[in-house]
């Protein structure tokens, strides 16, 4: 049987998702619960891979066991075994085999939100959950930048040089800026993302917003395809993968996740 979880994550702590010889991945740590709860090695695939520092509201997972169990056991089994930056929050079963459910295969967009908080004073409270510019930020030149990544696109400019995606065409469905008081939450949606993509895209925003550069520079730097010429990689600390979007076919108990409990008020 193929089992589908979903997983969040404070990844402060940890060395991104990816599997590692050291063990201090998100990756190491499901597993090893997966193995206490059910005694056997079972290896997980996901939907996107966060690099260190970068945190989960919704990582979407999948694996295959012959092994029996009920959905709700999945998640309170593997939880009884997870440190507390880590937990399962649902669990489904899903078809397998060719044509089946695949985490990352049949992910039809990514969303990612960074949380960046604008004050003169850093907040203790905000240490790695958000980042932070003491800078004031305007929102309106940022809103108006990201405009020029909306569609299809050569991300080149925002690409990292450890990037292994096969290309650095991607498809940006939707980028939305919202600020309550001195919080701003930037939510960006595509087919999918390069590494550093996003936190690259947030150095050239926080530039324009405090008014170093106009918002025509993003569509300057997106033409030039040089990453020489950007902004430097902005800190992970406020960024959230947040939402993997699927099919409704798959009927993922996805309702309600991906939300910041301390920002959202409509859910």
């Amino acid at each position: 049987m193929r089992m589908a979880l979903g997983v969040e994550y404070d990844g402060s702590s940890w060395r991104g998702w990816q599997k590692q010889p050291d063990g201090r991945t998100v990756q190491n740590c499901l597993e090893s619960a997966i193995y206490a709860f059910t005694q056997t090695r079972i290896a997980t695939v996901c939907a996107g891979r966060t690099d260190a520092g970068v945190h989960a509201l919704e990582q979407v997972v999948h694996l295959d066991t012959v092994l029996e169990r009920a959905a709700v056991s999945w998640v309170r089994g593997v939880n009884a075994y997870l440190p507390d930056s880590v937990a399962v929050r649902w669990a489904c079963e899903v078809p397998g085999g060719e044509g089946g459910f695949h985490a990352r295969a049949s992910a039809l967009t990514r969303q990612y939100r960074y949380l960046l908080y604008n004050t003169p004073v850093r907040s203790p409270l905000l240490r790695q959950r958000a980042g932070w510019v003491f800078r004031p930020l305007q929102a309106e030149p940022m809103r108006f930048a990201v405009q020029f990544l909306l569609g299809e696109h050569d991300f080149s400019a925002f690409r990292s040089a450890e990037c292994q995606a096969a290309t650095p065409v991607k498809i940006v469905h939707a980028i939305d800026i919202r600020q309550e008081g001195s919080l701003f939450v930037f939510t960006f949606e595509a087919n999918a993302f390069l590494h550093h993509m996003i936190r690259n895209i947030m150095g050239v925003l926080v530039r324009i917003g405090k008014g170093d550069h106009p918002p025509s520079w993003m569509a300057a730097l997106l033409a030039g395809k040089d990453r020489r010429l950007s902004a430097p990689t902005f800190m992970p600390d406020g960024l959230y993968l947040s939402r993997v979007r699927y099919d409704d076919k798959w009927g993922l108990p996805q309702g309600g996740t991906g939300r910041f409990p301390f920002f959202d008020r409509d859910g």
